[in-house]
């Protein structure tokens, strides 16, 4: 039985605490939330603190999963790992590259297991895209976009993440990972733009961006993400990946809007376009949110048991977020990023 402590009770938090919750393998010891208030009713019971040193300390847990805000990711993982745990972190893994280096590196100094929140590597639907345009050959074009019009709390919500993560870093890096796993090239060069669309957040923050990446091998790719009430909900969800040899998309069929957290992964049906003919595939009985982090969990708990090599998971959520970052820093610096080398 693996002990776990849940670092962070917001919506993805909250969810892998389910995961746990209703896992055999695993025993949740405690949870940390700000308020020290747990109002769902399954979680009922558990030790609740709303100090993590002090939980972590009390509790000794084999496994710390972070679900906290971005800006505590690395600090979280590096104190967990050195208190002898294991560590799930959601994405991004850190807010700066050169924290990402660090808290990979502790994970093997340490031998410890580190698995970074990656949710559409456990989507089958996402696994069957990135299967089919590998089939099709690169070099590739790239078009992802995740916009959200969104309100009430979500909106607050995306306020509070943006004190420090602006969109495109926050839901680049999971698009970026699907981008690099297809082409398995490095990136070459990064430009971005961005504006500010509220004055509800900080004046050096934006709510929505968008960036172009060259890698080695000539694919190129754009990718665009904004968050608001202002957000238009035309064109929210584009997924299409271009080769030379046809291309393949994601069709938007039954989305219930940008604001559907579920609707974020869901896919319903690939087209698979080639110059002879088209072929669309159905994809029917997708797993829901819950039943992804239930996923993510399951395998982060299999990488302990059965001491999976997660040396390739680790390099590849650095180098997503390296992408992103450096998207970040062309936008405000104006200039574009050079990742030779990255």
């Amino acid at each position: 039985m693996i002990r776990v402590l849940i670092a962070g009770l917001g919506n993805m938090g909250l969810s892998h605490a389910l995961a746990h919750h209703n896992n055999p393998g695993a025993e949740v010891v405690g949870l940390v939330n700000r308020s020290g208030v747990v109002e769902n009713p399954d979680l009922q019971g558990y030790p609740v603190f709303t100090d993590f040193d002090i939980a972590l300390a009390e509790v000794k847990p084999d496994l710390v999963v972070v679900a906290t805000y971005s800006d505590s990711h690395a600090g979280y993982a590096i104190a967990a790992m050195e208190a002898g745990a294991h560590v799930f972190v959601e994405k991004p893994l850190a807010t700066t590259v050169e924290d990402a280096r660090r808290v990979t590196a502790k994970a093997v100094e340490l031998n410890r297991k580190l698995v970074v929140g990656y949710i559409l590597r456990h989507h089958p639907s996402w696994v069957r895209l990135i299967e089919e345009a590998r089939n099709l050959g690169g070099p590739y074009v790239f078009r992802m976009n995740l916009n959200q019009q969104s309100s009430g709390d979500t909106w607050e919500t995306h306020k509070a993440l943006m004190q420090t993560t602006p969109p495109i870093v926050d839901c680049g890096v999971h698009y970026v990972d699907v981008m690099c796993q297809i082409t398995d090239a490095k990136p070459v060069r990064v430009n971005g733009m961005g504006l500010r669309l509220s004055d509800e957040i900080a004046k050096d923050m934006y709510n929505y961006g968008q960036f172009q990446v060259v890698f080695e091998d000539n694919s190129v790719a754009w990718y665009e993400a904004g968050w608001g009430p202002m957000m238009s909900e035309t064109a929210f969800f584009v997924k299409d990946v271009i080769s030379p040899n046809g291309s393949v998309s994601i069709t938007e069929k039954d989305k219930a809007g940008s604001d559907d957290v579920d609707g974020h992964t869901a896919v319903g049906a690939l087209l698979v376009h080639r110059p002879d003919g088209d072929q669309l595939i159905d994809l029917p009985g997708e797993p829901g949110h819950q039943q992804l982090c239930d996923a993510e969990q399951a395998y982060m708990l299999r990488a302990i048991t059965e001491n999976i090599d997660l040396s390739r998971h680790m390099q590849d959520a650095v180098l997503s977020l390296h992408i992103c970052l450096a998207a970040d820093e062309s936008i405000r610096s104006g200039h574009p990023i050079d990742l030779i080398g990255a």
